[in-house]
Parts: C-alpha cells; sequence; structure tokens
C-alpha cells in the first residue's frame, strides 16, 4: 500500500506547468498521478522514481521512466542531451542529502525559457515551533512537514537561496496554508487567517516556479 501523501493528485502542481510545455521531466514522479494528467494536455512526460515498484507503475502511464536515485550521477548521465520545458520537485528535495547539487544538475538539462515547478514543506510553521518550544520533542511524523524520512528543512528564505544557488530566479510562489498539519476540515478555513504578519506561520507549503536568471 502505498503512502497516500505520494500518490495523490496534485492540482496545486498542475497549475503551475505552462500549458504550452511540451516535454516535461517528473523528478520523483510516484506511480505517475501528475504525469498522466500532463499526458491528457497532449504532453510527453519523462519520469524518474527511487522506488521500483512505483516506477514499473508509472510506466503504464508516462512516456519514459527512470529507476533509480536522483543523487546517482548514472542517472542523470542517462538522459543524455534531453532538455525539458518544464522539470518537477514536487515533495521531493526535502528528502535529499544535497538538494543544492541535484537541483544544479538537473537544471543542466532545462531548456532556456523552461522552468522549475517544486514544492516544499515550510518547517517555520507554527507546530514546529510549539512543539519544540512548549513540549520539547521533535514532532516526527509519517506525512506532512515533519515526515520521518525528511532530510533537509526549509523556510521561504532557504528556499529563495536553494534556487538562486542553482541559477534560478522565483516567477511565482504560491503557498498552501493548514491550521492543523494534519489533513483537517478545519484547515479550508486557513487561507483566511493568513494575514501578512502570520502567514508564514501557517503556510504549510511552498509552491514555486522558477525560470533561469537573465545574463
Amino acid at each position: 500500500m502505498h503512502n497516500p501523501a505520494y500518490v495523490g493528485p496534485r492540482e496545486d502542481i498542475l497549475r503551475l506547468v505552462p500549458h504550452d510545455a511540451r516535454r516535461v521531466l517528473d523528478v520523483g514522479c510516484s506511480v505517475g498521478t501528475l504525469g498522466q494528467a500532463l499526458r491528457e494536455r497532449g504532453t510527453q512526460v519523462t519520469g524518474i522514481e527511487l522506488d521500483p515498484k512505483m516506477g514499473e507503475e508509472a510506466r503504464a502511464v508516462l512516456d519514459e521512466v527512470h529507476v533509480g536515485s536522483v543523487e546517482d550521477p548514472r542517472l542523470l548521465a542517462g538522459l543524455g542531451d534531453a532538455r525539458f520545458d518544464c522539470i518537477i520537485f514536487a515533495d521531493l528535495l526535502e528528502h535529499l542529502v544535497d538538494p543544492w547539487s541535484v537541483l544544479r544538475g538537473f537544471v543542466e538539462h532545462l531548456a532556456d525559457d523552461g522552468v522549475v515547478v517544486a514544492s516544499l514543506p515550510n518547517i517555520r510553521h507554527y507546530t514546529t515551533i510549539r512543539t519544540l518550544l512548549f513540549q520539547g520533542y521533535w514532532p516526527y511524523r509519517e506525512r506532512g512537514i515533519h515526515d520521518r524520512t525528511h532530510l533537509r528543512f526549509f523556510t521561504l528564505r532557504n528556499i529563495r537561496e536553494l534556487f538562486a544557488s542553482a541559477g534560478l530566479a522565483i516567477r511565482t510562489l504560491d503557498r498552501n496554508y493548514r491550521i492543523i498539519e494534519r489533513p483537517h476540515r478545519l484547515n479550508r478555513v486557513s487561507p483566511l487567517l493568513a494575514l501578512p504578519w502570520i502567514r508564514e506561520l501557517i503556510a504549510f507549503q511552498y509552491l514555486v516556479q522558477a525560470g533561469r536568471k537573465p545574463r
């Protein structure tokens, strides 16, 4: 049984992928749900997936799937001289030992006018501060901001630095808000509370579209 956090539809990511993107690379494609939605637009989608079982499922719905670790140089080399109009990192970079190097490496396969689309959890969410300050522990979870498999942690400032280090400029920045970290009906009203002085504390996740910096 796959973790539902990694196999569901991602309308929030889909909205950031340009409609005129003809070739898309979905890094961490899971079972191919997002890529399948892109293919319905007429887009050619190549996926990369660490889990062999998920990769096999993705092969049934995507044009091409590479199975392996994105931190393995051989996988990147396997893309040859391919260039993509959009490269997607949906809930992936926080799981890597060195997301800075990985992002820089994949940007080499980005078309000159292409974009990178990514989602990253916000470790500055008030639940992190509350549990550390008042309860004295790190809130490990099976999913979400405090997923126990996360290796790197990002605030908005960290995200800006991450993309800048790869030669990318953020063009669009969206936020998914949650009052309660886990899925809950009260989260529906979260956007109403996203006032400038508090929004970074209830931002559950940042959604980024970035392109190459002007030369």
